[in-house]
């Protein structure tokens, strides 16, 4: 039983310091990026609605989201789900909209019809 104990406690702390340095390399990479600082407030506000709540991300913040990047798009949105006010919403959904959302504007923005 002791070692069932011992156990235990050893795999809570690994995936606490697993955790840990998951959110400090999301930061550095942010960070290292200057990803808060790429987008405007009324863009950001617009793509976390489409990804966090239900909402639609217009052209322009289309375009502000493909040029911030999907490394910071990425890091973004994993930082925000770390946020203890997101504990209840659904990792994998989450994820699932935020690569939907990318793909979309990507593709908007890649489109013939806008560029013309």
């Amino acid at each position: 039983m002791a070692i069932l104990n011992v156990y235990s406690a050893l795999v809570v702390l690994f995936l606490t310091c697993w955790a840990a340095m998951a959110t400090k390399e999301n930061d550095h990479i942010i960070k290292e990026n200057n990803c808060e600082t790429k987008m405007g407030l009324p863009c950001v506000l617009e793509s976390f609605t489409s990804i966090f709540e239900t909402g639609t991300i217009s052209n322009k913040c289309c375009g502000e989201l493909v040029s911030l990047g999907k490394v910071c798009h990425s890091g973004l949105v994993k930082r925000t789900l770390e946020n203890p006010l997101f504990k209840n919403l659904s990792p994998a959904t989450i994820i699932a909209k935020r690569i939907q959302t990318w793909n979309n504007c990507l593709a908007l923005i890649d489109s013939p019809s806008l560029s013309a």
